[in-house]
């Protein structure tokens, strides 16, 4: 499973973050982010599609 895009679940969804506060979704299906770029983390923006993947980026810069 690639990590370019959210994890879908089957709601209602409760994470506990690693700092041991609880977040809750309601939705009936919950995306969760998988990226680490969403300003909603641990739910997904979709910031995904507007940034290319992490190792690109990384790439890219070793490339200047």
């Amino acid at each position: 499973m690639g990590t370019d895009g959210p994890m879908l679940i089957e709601g209602p969804v409760e994470i506990t973050l690693p700092d041991g506060s609880v977040v809750r979704s309601d939705r009936f299906t919950a995306a969760v982010c998988m990226c680490g770029r969403s300003a909603r983390y641990p739910w997904c923006d979709t910031s995904h599609r507007r940034r290319p993947p992490r190792s690109r980026r990384g790439s890219q810069r070793d490339a200047e």
